[in-house]
């Protein structure tokens, strides 16, 4: 076959395959909504919100949101490709003196996901392909505090720690009469770590319940009552399971903006990067606020 017969041929796929693709998808830039939700019960989320600790009153405070930027929605198949962003940070607030937040620690997040889902009879199965750097940082807090001459409160001081990973989550949401039901499983890989004795590998697995009808509404609004766990499993630096669930009542639509108060318990590795290797157990109380 000559270059010429090629060229002619490739010249016919390119004009025939995308018309037939796009002929049965839908496209919408900047969609309304998320086609995949948060995990509720996983620290390295988008939130916005704050937690409080009264064992010592710290605070954890999240920033963040995610975006779906792009959809692609299939109506024979009803399901739906959408592409989006994240950017977040959770700090650790360890004083308030002079009305200043002391900032101890804090981790970052950026990057990108594709998420897909499609219904199945009365489940709703989605998946959650997401490509994420994480960064972890001593602050201002932790070196203020430190009586003269100044230091790092933390023995050591501030360690390199970052994370470039990537993580693909899948998830099956169904309605139990009153009750809506999410459940989901899945794992990462780093591609880069540092320090190096991470461990590449991680998994995590959970659950979001919750209930509209317990309560009523609020102003014509829905509350939602509702029980969430995650469990993940990572090397940091040896294998363990880290622990954390929520109770609480959401005002709105589950799915939809919002505003939440929970009760808190978290057992396992600190979330923050800078203290990875120690075991905690927490116990507190948030507020945040949903704007999918």
């Amino acid at each position: 076959m000559n270059f010429k017969k090629i060229f002619i041929y490739a010249l016919f796929i390119l004009a025939i395959v995308p018309n037939i693709l796009f002929s049965q998808t839908q496209f919408e830039f900047l969609p309304d909504g998320l086609n995949f939700l948060p995990l509720r019960a996983n620290s390295q989320e988008a939130k916005l919100g704050v937690l409080y600790y009264p064992e010592n009153a710290n605070l954890k405070v999240d920033i963040g949101n995610t975006m779906d930027l792009l959809s692609f929605q299939f109506p024979e198949s009803k399901s739906k490709l959408n592409f989006g962003i994240e950017f977040m940070a959770y700090a650790s607030v360890i004083g308030y003196e002079q009305l200043r937040l002391q900032i101890d620690a804090v981790d970052g997040f950026f990057g990108g996901n594709a998420t897909f889902s499609k219904p199945i009879n009365d489940n709703l199965l989605s998946f959650r392909l997401r490509f994420i750097h994480n960064s972890a940082h001593l602050v201002d807090g932790n070196y203020w505090v430190h009586p003269y001459p100044r230091g790092w409160t933390k023995p050591g001081g501030p360690i390199p720690f970052t994370r470039d990973f990537a993580e693909l989550i899948a998830a099956n949401t169904i309605n139990l009469e009153n009750y809506n039901l999410r459940y989901y499983g899945g794992g990462a890989f780093s591609l880069r770590i540092r320090p190096d004795n991470l461990k590449r590998f991680s998994a995590t697995a959970g659950f979001e319940i919750n209930n509209d009808k317990i309560i009523g509404k609020l102003f014509n609004k829905p509350v939602n009552v509702f029980l969430v766990h995650n469990i993940s499993y990572a090397g940091l630096p040896d294998y363990s399971f880290t622990n954390q669930s929520q109770l609480g009542i959401k005002f709105g639509k589950w799915e939809s903006k919002g505003i939440l108060f929970y009760f808190s318990f978290y057992s396992g590795n600190n979330m923050f990067g800078e203290y990875f290797d120690e075991r905690i157990n927490k116990v507190g109380f948030g507020f945040a606020v949903d704007f999918p």
